[in-house]
């Protein structure tokens, strides 16, 4: 068995065989082609397989799950033997079911395979660009690199759903080096659907990032402690992946953790504020296409103008809680632009911190957080000034989002992600 969908298909019926009264099975081989550079240097070319089959039977309202990574016909029948034992032993679960029949599709995002003559040539103008351009930037790790992939996912409700997949990417960690000074480390990616252009232009952002490290080699701790303004950039995605992770997820609307777990169709965030979840934009490189519990992605909406439209949540955590299953599962957030400029939104800083990353942990079930603004710069009076080190920044992320103070006209794309400059106000900054 070769074929993906073979696979699964066969893996199923072995479940069903075996009693299950509902099953599903997803079916994946990836093929990934990458070049390594470390420190300004093409150290390794290699290639990674990845094969893995994921089982779920559900037996008298019992689940059994379990993955395995070989898909040869005896190593199937010993995980469909496992998955069953498993569900026999588990607890029964109401909330556990399987995705019914809408429709079957076929998902194509293929490009014709890699150009690995190209990619090389692109990773060399690369490393030259970087090398003549910002002389002192020393590239820790590059990595570029073709992605491919088939998946397949099929049910015992007659779902079936097949993808195939292919990109190019790059990921680089870099740092500023000048006699004995040097930066903190920095890191950008991104992922292209082509190798039309070179890396450095895939993200728009990267050079800036390359000379803020040069900036970076002389830093200085903000003075004292005081109540002001951080712009979030583009490059700091954090926050709005921690809004997923910590009240719009499936653990925190189980456990009832969230602080949003009334709040659907409430005001939230500042009405200025609209983010979704795009992975259907021709902006955003390998979207999802399918959910991992057999269900076509839709784009949606999680803030709209303010106030919560969806959680992101799967079927499980919307049969336990009660709550509207998401139409999507993935992390290609699109923030709505805004109306102002970025110099504008600079100009009206008396004080605060262009925030380009953020070092710290995830926020509490309150929505407290803290943690070290790194590769980031202090604002003064409406300008941009001094590299920090050392600067704590702490704030309620629930009430940052009402205290928005500016949105960017202009909006950042990496492939990943659409997002805007965000400004937020009454931000705890603290120095020595």
């Amino acid at each position: 068995m070769n074929n993906i969908t073979d696979i699964a298909s066969y893996a199923l019926e072995e479940l069903k065989k075996a009693g299950a009264d509902k099953a599903s099975c997803s079916t994946a081989k990836a093929r990934k082609d990458e070049f390594n550079v470390e420190a300004n240097k093409f150290t390794l070319l290699r290639t990674l397989f990845d094969d893995s089959l994921s089982l779920k039977a559900l037996v008298g309202g019992r689940k059994g799950v379990l993955v395995v990574n070989k898909l040869d016909k005896d190593s199937i029948d010993e995980a469909v033997a496992g998955c069953i034992e498993l569900a026999k032993s588990a607890t029964p679960d109401d909330a556990e079911d399987i995705a019914p029949l809408i429709s079957n599709q076929n998902f194509d995002q293929t490009i014709g395979g890699m150009d690995k003559a190209k990619l090389f040539t692109r990773s060399s103008e690369y490393l030259e660009q970087v090398k003549d351009e910002f002389p002192k930037i020393i590239l820790e790790g590059f990595v570029s690199e073709f992605n491919g992939s088939e998946s397949a996912y099929v049910n015992s409700n007659g779902v079936c759903f097949e993808s195939g997949t292919e990109n190019y990417g790059y990921t680089t960690m870099f740092t500023a080096k000048d006699g004995d000074k040097s930066s903190s480390f920095n890191y950008t990616g991104a992922l292209m659907a082509n190798l039309d252009g070179p890396f450095m232009n895939a993200d728009p952002l990267h050079r800036q990032q390359l000379e803020e490290s040069v900036k970076s080699l002389d830093t200085r701790m903000v003075d004292g402690k005081f109540t002001g303004e951080i712009i979030v950039t583009p490059t700091c995605p954090d926050l709005w992946q921690a809004l997923n992770d910590c009240f719009l997820g499936d653990r925190a609307l189980i456990e009832g953790t969230s602080q949003w777990k009334d709040a659907l169709d409430t005001v939230v965030a500042d009405s200025r504020l609209t983010i979704r979840t795009v992975p259907l934009s021709p902006d955003i490189v390998g979207g999802q296409r399918y959910t991992s519990d057999g269900f076509i992605s839709e784009d949606m909406d999680i803030i709209k103008d303010g106030v919560l439209k969806s959680f992101m949540i799967g079927l499980y955590a919307a049969n336990k809680t009660g709550k509207p299953r998401a139409k999507n599962t993935a992390s290609n957030f699109e923030i709505s632009p805004g109306d102002v400029s970025v110099a504008d939104m600079i100009k009206d800083v008396s004080r605060g911190i262009l925030l380009n990353r953020f070092s710290g942990g995830s926020p509490s079930s309150s929505g407290e957080i803290s943690g070290v603004a790194k590769n980031s710069f202090l604002i003064e009076n409406g300008k941009v000034t001094d590299a920090i080190s050392e600067t704590m920044v702490s704030f309620n992320v629930l009430d940052a989002l009402k205290n928005i103070t500016a949105i960017s006209k202009e909006r950042n794309k990496n492939g990943y992600n659409i997002l805007p400059w965000v400004g937020f106000n009454g931000i705890t900054i603290s120095g020595k």
